[in-house]
């Protein structure tokens, strides 16, 4: 049974999140949180390193189980249903997770062939998703020779393989240059313009914020971005 997305004001919702806490012991790392993400929007957290921002998409994506409140990811909920917010999202974490000894196509079909994508579509499927990501011309080159830009880019593309619903993107631009930042910046207003997908992503760049999403809100002890 395919789970209904929840709606406010005539919108559909993406994500919903009510009183989601965590804490490790005493230490209180996301406090009763409150928000929606509407459906093909970009929605950022936007803080300091330590606020909280990684442990929230933990418990988003599955992989932490909060401590109190509760949220749907794509009408799904991450404590009773993680195998089907797992299948409607992609998720790219801070940390560079490339092989850096396989060529950009074999980093894609390996992604492809664990999500179950059919053999008669991953050829062309790769292709898309390169050149979405302006990769086509570094399609059989070594991942290792990629820059810090590139191999964001395409781990951005891997992270679509399977055709989410919602990305999450973790601090998709820390370390990289002003330049790489840039490329990222425009390769996911053009992902989300051209696909409708919704994303919510991290940051504590403050121009990054400002680039990608207009419309602060949730107090947190830092601001949260939301941009249609």
């Amino acid at each position: 049974m395919v789970p209904l997305l929840a709606e406010k004001d005539g919108v559909m919702l993406a994500i919903e999140v009510d009183g989601l806490t965590k804490r490790f012991g005493t230490f209180v790392a996301v406090d009763h949180v409150h928000f929606t993400v509407e459906e093909g929007e970009i929605f950022g957290l936007l803080g300091p390193n330590g606020a909280g921002k990684t442990t929230l998409i933990r418990m988003l994506t599955t992989l932490t189980p909060p401590t109190e409140g509760s949220a749907r990811v794509a009408g799904h909920d991450v404590r009773r249903d993680a195998d089907g917010v797992r299948n409607s999202i992609g998720v790219i974490p801070q940390a560079l997770t490339s092989d850096p000894e396989l060529t950009a196509e074999e980093n894609l079909l390996i992604h492809a062939k664990l999500y179950g994508v059919p053999a008669n579509r991953r050829t062309k499927l790769i292709r898309d998703l390169l050149e979405a990501v302006d990769l086509t011309r570094f399609a059989k080159a070594l991942v290792g020779t990629f820059s810090g830009g590139m191999r964001r880019r395409l781990e951005i593309a891997r992270g679509l393989v399977h055709s989410p619903k919602i990305l999450f993107l973790d601090e998709p631009t820390t370390g990289l240059d002003p330049v790489s930042r840039t490329n990222v910046w425009e390769m996911i207003d053009k992902l989300q313009e051209s696909s409708h997908l919704t994303i919510l992503l991290t940051t504590h760049y403050m121009d990054e914020a400002d680039k990608l999403w207009w419309r602060r809100s949730l107090p947190m002890s830092r601001p949260i971005g939301k941009r249609r």
